[in-house]
């Protein structure tokens, strides 16, 4: 089964995961998907298949004989998706693309367009996999599982490709940030990983943001408007004009590359209480305490301006970059670049804006960047895979297990 045929067939599953769930998986719907990998595994051969009580889905491949010394190697990917888009009923269709804007949905005025999303001339003479411009598509990560699955199906029925030890791993709730929670790292039983869940075929990401979150509450004073004269304190319009103390330019939406951020993801308020969330990125660790001290220096400025305690922050940091962790073990990059090029790409290196499953497990002791998978344009309705990159993918996890199945730890 090719890679594309895995995909159509794994976003069927509706796996969005859910922050406000306490249990692991947040939902049951991403038990259900891993349940069915751990059935397919078995037909096609992984050896010791398992799902464990919080949805965690392991397997292995057995080593090359006279690999059995090799390091043993993971490949890892999420089940589940966003549920910020629609992701229920995904109706994908193949476009044989020769370039130009995409027609998804004619009655909505649905379309693709290459001036809004110039990365589709990467796919010009290709074939596309998009939707009907009403859901996403589930590429974020169901293109992993599948490339990872279809290179596991390959190098199983082609045992004149030696390599070492394999290991399979599939996580839920990635998306939320709890992917690697409950990682198992003793089951999984690897020297070194990579996760499978990068956008353009060719991608080689270590670098992640070092991330922080804030949350501000503001106490005011709520006094009839008819009487409020200098004794009101309206606490969202005093949430306002804190997020006026914060830098316009250094929003999600006017950065990239190593630029950093403050970003607003929550609020509510009325006149005598109101709250705001912010996540908070950087690559460079002492630039985002920085941030988190401008946070601090901000809520200070009002408490100046509106008495003590009417503003109170909470913040705290989330992950670090992983690549110091991934620069004492380089040869994950250099190896991942040879098998691209292997492959027929070309490796290109970028700053990962956001975190990785791979980030966490790096700290947990398991070294483990990010490769791209061949889609595109993830957690939205233009979201869409490359078949060929596809199969390039799968053809760079196959150079990657031979490569490593040729050294000794």
């Amino acid at each position: 089964m090719k890679a594309y045929e895995r995909l159509l067939k794994y976003v069927q599953y509706p796996t969005g995961s859910d922050e406000n769930s306490d249990t692991c998986p947040s939902t049951s719907e991403q038990t259900v998907l891993g349940m069915a990998l751990c059935d397919e595994m078995k037909e096609i051969g992984v050896k010791n298949v398992y799902i464990d009580d919080n949805g965690y889905v392991y397997g292995e491949i057995p080593a090359s004989e006279g690999c059995e010394g090799a390091p043993v190697v993971g490949f890892i990917a999420h089940m589940d998706v966003v549920r910020e888009v629609p992701f229920t009923n995904i109706k994908p269709r193949i476009v044989e693309y020769g370039g130009g804007d995409v027609v998804l949905n004619e009655e909505l005025g649905v379309v693709l367009s290459c001036h809004d999303f110039p990365e589709m001339a990467d796919c010009i003479g290709k074939h596309i996999i998009v939707t009907d411009g009403t859901t996403l598509l589930g590429a974020d990560d169901k293109n992993g599982i599948a490339e990872i699955l279809t290179a596991a199906e390959e190098l199983i029925a082609h045992p004149e490709i030696k390599h070492g030890t394999i290991k399979i791993g599939f996580t839920p709730d990635e998306e939320i940030g709890r992917g690697a929670d409950r990682f198992d790292l003793e089951r999984f039983g690897a020297d070194f990983a990579y996760t499978l869940d990068g956008d353009a075929f060719g991608g080689v990401e270590y670098e992640t943001f070092n991330a922080a979150h804030a949350r501000i509450k503001f106490n005011g004073v709520s006094v009839h408007p008819g009487s409020a004269k200098d004794k009101m304190i309206n606490a969202s319009l005093v949430a306002m004009e804190f997020n006026s103390l914060l830098p316009e330019v250094e929003r999600p939406e006017h950065t990239e590359g190593y630029d950093g951020f403050y970003h607003l993801i929550g609020m509510k308020g009325v006149c005598d209480f109101a709250e705001l969330d912010y996540i908070i990125r950087d690559h460079d660790e002492v630039k985002l305490k920085y941030r988190v001290d401008y946070i601090h220096r901000a809520v200070e400025e009002i408490n100046r301006r509106y008495g003590a305690k009417v503003a109170e922050a909470e913040t705290g940091f989330d992950y670090k970059n992983m690549r110091v962790i991934i620069e004492n073990h380089f040869h994950l990059i250099e190896n991942a670049e040879k098998a691209i090029r292997m492959a027929g790409g070309e490796p290109v290196s970028k700053p990962v804006r956001g975190g990785t499953d791979g980030c966490v497990l790096s700290f947990m002791g398991l070294p483990c960047p990010n490769l791209g998978t061949g889609g595109y344009n993830f957690h939205g309705k233009y979201e869409f895979a490359c078949i060929e990159q596809m199969d390039s993918a799968v053809e760079m996890i196959k150079h990657l297990a031979e490569i490593y199945g040729t050294e000794r730890k």
